[in-house]
């Protein structure tokens, strides 16, 4: 039992180092987007990170599959409409509320679990996912709109493909090769981002300093090596507690954002950061047990 429970620790340390890498790349994807269209951004973000698995794992290629293809696929276009629906909200609505909304996951994934496997969470993960959700708000609604507009509702979409990615890769990632199944996924956001991309936007004459900036910080440690890890690592902790894990993204958001002076972070803000972080302690130490 120990065993299982150091792993289990060791898996949620991983994660925990997933959402720190997604949480520096809001401010440089933010600068990049002023230079190029978020689908192109997408299209060769995706797209450098696929090529980078396959060239330091092409001793795994040999084994694809049709079931890990399809399945791959499958659990990438949640991906997709992700980053799709987040991209294009962020157009209509403030990033504080998108912020809270896309974090609104945490809530999403313990709700669409018991919903579709007919099992809720134990009383520690709920009560993890109920602090962790405070904490959102606090953090992130600071002067934000609680009425919701067209883009809050693309958000909402948003979180909604996140908690089921969450979900799908709990529910396939032991049965396949994660090597295998993180190349797939992020080869099939960059295909559909291409063909948004195509019929959408104009590739832009020049790669300015901040978008080639931006690649750099999200290609390999925030798309790579951040979903390689996930389908590594996910299979030994629960969905709902994988998504407690990822609330702290937001956090390391706002600290950057805060360490490069982007944003000052007030007294509420520090305290949703310290309810985020309850949470996913209240998760980890008392919650353990509804990990499979």
């Amino acid at each position: 039992m120990d065993a299982i429970k150091k792993r289990q620790v060791k898996a949620d340390l991983s994660l925990l180092f997933v959402a720190f890498s997604w949480g520096l790349t809001f401010v440089v994807v933010q600068d990049a987007l002023a230079g190029i269209g978020p689908y192109y951004f997408l299209t060769l973000r995706f797209l450098m990170a696929a090529a980078f698995l396959a060239i330091i794992f092409w001793r795994h290629l040999p084994n694809l599959n049709r079931p890990a293809i399809k399945t791959g696929v499958f659990i990438g276009l949640f991906l997709f409409g992700g980053y799709a629906f987040q991209t294009v909200g962020l157009q209509y609505t403030g990033p504080a509320t998108a912020g809270f909304i896309t974090g609104l996951a945490v809530v999403l994934v313990p709700l669409l679990t018991a919903l579709i496997y007919r099992r809720l969470p134990g009383p520690y993960l709920l009560a993890g996912v109920t602090c962790a959700t405070i904490g959102l708000g606090f953090l992130t609604l600071r002067g934000g709109s609680m009425s919701l507009n067209f883009g809050d509702l693309l958000i909402l979409c948003c979180a909604v493909c996140f908690a089921m990615h969450i979900i799908m890769v709990g529910r396939f990632a032991g049965r396949y090769d994660p090597v295998l199944l993180a190349i797939i996924q992020i080869t099939t956001v960059s295909a559909i981002s291409l063909f948004f991309a195509l019929g959408t936007e104009t590739f832009p004459e020049r790669i300015t300093a901040p978008v080639w900036t931006a690649f750099l910080f999200t290609a390999i440690p925030a798309t790579s090596l951040a979903f390689l890890i996930q389908n590594s690592v996910q299979r030994y902790t629960s969905p709902t507690h994988t998504a407690i894990i990822f609330t702290t993204e937001p956090v390391f958001a706002a600290l950057t954002a805060h360490v490069l002076g982007r944003e000052m972070l007030i007294g509420a803000q520090a305290l949703g950061c310290i309810l985020i972080l309850a949470g996913m302690l209240v998760a980890e130490f008392k919650g353990q047990g509804a990990a499979p």
